[in-house]
């Protein structure tokens, strides 16, 4: 049974207020408690990593499982280190069945490359297949769900005012593929800069999924404020997916560490109209958006037979039109044979 625990996300960037203000404060509280929009969270130790790590990956009743270069150790999970051509991730055992959640991720990048000497960065996943190495930090391509990169090397070379690291989003529905040559920029949902290397505090960030709008916010300045990176309404997520990190060097590197996963269960109050229109999704999607980089060929042809339809039904009235003239005006000769 999974132990209850509240934490607001937005609780970060709250400022103390004075002591003459705190009663007020209060009571804004208790009034602010009756909003149709209030929320509360519970953290799910069964989806959550935190020290020391006992017993993840090398225990049966471990809910964690690694893969490839990962090290642990008691003060964090270390998923590639500082060498070259290492990759490595842990995922969930446990499939998530919540339909509003979020994943706060304490984090650590950092290493001997200097400014765009690094790389090449972590993702942070909430996708159908686990446990599967491939092309997208360590993970495999074409997947179903959700990825959340940290890319810290750019592989454009035109980067358009795109500063790196940069922080991005993809939601995939299985025929979509990353596209290193241009940093994922074809499949991103959006993003923002993010200087995460090399801090001497804590870095985080938390990925929000409530009422299908996907929010991501960082806190990387050692100021305990989440500032907002992006926030896409409309999007579709299947509940039965598992949450996993993975990440990958190359020519160049990093040490990519977590530190800690915590996903915490949002119950939030929906009208009878929102309980209506979230009906269970099997397809991750995205609602009024085509998710880009799929091929315009399947509706391209959707079209065209859309109208050959038309215009064959439209033929088919015009000879049934005249038809049925030649039938009328032969009836009509016959009648007037008929009465003379």
């Amino acid at each position: 049974m999974a132990a209850v625990e509240r934490q607001s996300s937005r609780s970060r960037g709250r400022r103390k207020a004075p002591a003459g203000l705190r009663c007020l404060l209060v009571i804004a509280v208790l009034v602010g408690s009756t909003s149709t929009d209030q929320t509360e969270e519970y953290l799910k130790r069964e989806h959550s990593l935190s020290k020391p790590y006992q017993g993840v990956g090398s225990s049966s009743s471990s809910l964690w499982d690694i893969m490839g270069n990962v090290l642990i150790t008691p003060q964090y999970v270390r998923l590639t280190p500082d060498q070259q051509s290492k990759q490595g991730a842990i995922w969930n055992r446990m499939p998530c069945y919540l339909r509003d959640w979020e994943l706060q991720v304490h984090f650590k990048i950092h290493g001997q490359g200097k400014k765009n000497l690094n790389g090449d960065g972590f993702a942070i996943w909430y996708t159908k297949d686990r446990m599967q190495q491939g092309p997208v930090f360590g993970s495999k391509d074409n997947f179903l769900g959700l990825g959340l990169f940290v890319d810290t090397y750019p592989n454009e070379e035109k980067q358009h005012e795109r500063v790196f690291p940069y922080v991005s989003a993809m939601v995939s529905n299985g025929s979509l593929t990353y596209d290193h040559s241009r940093d994922g920029r074809p499949t991103e949902l959006g993003g923002c800069t993010a200087m995460v290397r090399n801090l001497n505090h804590d870095t985080f960030l938390v990925i929000r999924y409530v009422k299908r709008r996907l929010t991501v916010m960082l806190d990387i300045d050692g100021k305990q404020e989440w500032k907002d990176c992006l926030d896409v309404p409309g999007v579709r997520l299947p509940r039965g997916y598992y949450f996993g990190t993975s990440a990958v060097t190359g020519d160049l590197s990093d040490n990519h560490d977590i530190v800690s996963l915590k996903l915490y269960q949002i119950t939030v109050e929906r009208t009878p109209t929102e309980e209506k229109l979230d009906k269970e999704v099997f397809i991750p999607s995205v609602d009024n958006m085509k998710l880009p980089g799929v091929d315009d060929s399947s509706e391209s042809m959707s079209n065209f037979a859309i109208f050959l339809i038309v215009f064959f039904s439209l033929l088919g009235l015009v000879f049934a039109g005249v038809i049925l003239l030649i039938v009328y005006n032969k009836w009509q000769e016959r009648s007037r044979k008929h009465f003379y």
